[in-house]
């Protein structure tokens, strides 16, 4: 095998996180479109939406136990493919019945390549020897920025949905030509069994996982509705926190890698954590909106990190096989966003929102708590 240590390595992974977020983003300008062709209300459509998140969930799992035994580079050539290849779909499906289908099948391909990638990263970190996993994690964020704002701006400027689509697999699948080449020929090959429950400090990051990414699923979902009922924005100023929270997270990830370097991955949960439960505090007790926009760049900057430091700590743990163990946290956390915000949803409609989100930075001091335990080098 090539040496995972060498500049070709780096920026495969690179644009294989690119890849994702690109992707993922052009999907969502396109939701109104969709809804509008098939003619079916918010009730069907939330079903239909349903298959991505279900296709992304089987395909998790079963990656997992394909990269154990064939590596993670014809999984992530696959992902990025299936990504450029189902999207013009997404834009012709003409019933109900093929939009499944093809959501099925893009979720599918997103689920591969998000764990293989992650798969790919934590050899590729390992053998450089310093902290790489959150300049991963930021192309993601900047891939799904630039994959919005490209589809936006070809549909606002009258494209077709399809010559939209067409033109975005196009850039895709030149990235994943890039890629391709330069991915490791074969990363963490397992020759034991290719299923396993997580179990022990596995099982322990996949629950923290589920957390951050439930506490970023809440946030695109609800954090405008809570500052709007606080009565400190407007309805057309709701999505500022959201958009500050975005950034914050972006450039924390950013500057991460040499955030760890100097302080290790305890105290960047530790203090990531904490910072972020302050933002919670800063937000929920804002007497004005500008107070409540530093509460969002406050939970943005501490969540930052704290999921490239657990896929690390995967890498790292003795329990179970690398591949496995980054396919468990990459579920959880993908179920945190699927499922999480339905849940804040029902403990609002109990208690409101505002107890919600008190709901959330106390699971988030779950990870202050555990910063001591999964990483332990004996984990």
């Amino acid at each position: 095998m090539s040496s995972a240590d060498r500049p070709a390595t780096r920026l495969a992974t690179r644009l294989a996180f690119l890849v994702a977020g690109f992707g993922i983003a052009c999907w969502a300008p396109l939701v109104p479109f969709a809804k509008a062709r098939l003619g079916v209300d918010d009730g069907v459509l939330g079903l239909l939406l349903l298959s991505l998140g279900i296709g992304s969930v089987v395909a998790m799992l079963l990656t997992g136990i394909m990269s154990a035994r064939y590596g993670s580079r014809p999984i992530i050539i696959a992902g990025g493919l299936g990504l450029a290849l189902v999207l013009p779909l997404l834009a012709v499906a003409s019933t109900p019945a093929t939009l499944a289908l093809a959501l099925f099948a893009f979720g599918a391909a997103l689920g591969s390549i998000d764990v293989a990638m992650n798969i790919h990263a934590v050899e590729v970190e390992r053998a450089a020897k310093i902290p790489l996993m959150s300049g991963f994690h930021a192309l993601f964020s900047i891939g799904g920025f630039i994959g919005a704002a490209l589809m936006t701006a070809l549909l606002s400027l009258q494209t077709g949905a399809l010559a939209c689509t067409l033109i975005c697999s196009a850039l895709m699948l030149a990235a994943m030509t890039v890629t391709s080449p330069r991915l490791l020929r074969s990363v963490q090959v397992q020759d034991g069994p290719l299923f396993v429950l997580p179990h022990g400090s596995v099982l322990l990051l996949a629950l923290l996982g589920a957390i951050t990414f439930l506490v970023e699923g809440a946030m695109l979902d609800w954090g405008a509705l809570l500052v709007i009922g606080a009565g400190l924005v407007s309805e057309a100023q709701g999505g500022t926190g959201y958009i500050v929270f975005s950034i914050a997270m972006t450039i924390g990830r950013l500057g991460g890698d040499a955030v760890v370097a100097r302080i290790g991955d305890r105290a960047t949960l530790l203090w990531g954590s904490l910072i972020a439960i302050g933002g919670f505090v800063v937000l929920l007790t804002a007497p004005v909106a500008a107070v409540a926009i530093a509460g969002f760049l406050l939970i943005g900057l501490g969540a930052s990190n704290l999921v490239p430091v657990l896929f690390r700590r995967a890498a790292w743990q003795t329990v179970m096989p690398t591949g496995l163990a980054v396919a468990a946290i990459t579920t959880a956390g993908y179920a945190g966003i699927l499922i999480g915000p339905a849940g804040v949803g029902f403990v609002a409609r109990i208690g409101g929102l505002p107890a919600a989100f008190w709901l959330l930075a106390a699971l988030m001091g779950l990870v202050t708590l555990s910063a001591g335990v999964v990483t332990r080098k004996t984990a």
